[in-house]
């Protein structure tokens, strides 16, 4: 038997989906002394850490020159509220190579959607052929055309 199959993985409905590269803002309760509070962490999704309950998500950002990361589990009821600033564009599903980097060489491009949320394809990338559309057209009636007259034989 797995232990997977006996703790339940209840997912915190809070929590859109989420890829590597999105820079998200984290909301989180604190208790100090008896007082509870929002905390925002607001940074890169580094790493996903798939497996049910034991899901979880690092998030990574520079604060004063020092970088920061944070694990935080998708089941955990601290994790109040994620919203998903902007989707990055990556190639990679664990993004360490950012720790070795800094200013303008750590930053993301942004992947392009369209109003509908479709990702566009940047340019220079592949582009899907256009789908032939089936319109449906009134049938064309032509006018009579006059035929000229003849012209006499000289």
């Amino acid at each position: 038997m797995d232990v997977m199959n006996l703790i339940p993985a209840i997912p915190n409905p809070n929590i859109p989906a989420l890829e590597p590269g999105d820079t998200v803002k984290v909301s989180t309760k604190i208790v100090e002394s008896g007082k509870e509070r929002i905390q925002v962490f607001q940074g890169v999704v580094i790493k996903l850490r798939g497996g049910g309950a034991g899901s979880s998500f690092t998030v990574r950002h520079v604060a004063y020159g020092i970088g920061v990361e944070r694990t935080f589990p998708f089941g955990s009821p601290l994790v109040d509220k994620v919203e998903v600033v902007r989707h990055g564009r990556v190639r990679r599903a664990k993004l360490y190579y950012l720790r070795n980097r800094s200013g303008k060489a750590a930053r993301i491009k942004q992947k392009r959607t369209d109003n509908k949320g479709a990702e566009v394809p940047s340019v220079g990338e592949a582009q899907p052929e256009p789908v032939a559309e089936v319109m449906q057209t009134q049938p064309v009636v032509e006018a009579p055309v006059a035929e000229k007259p003849a012209e006499p034989k000289a």
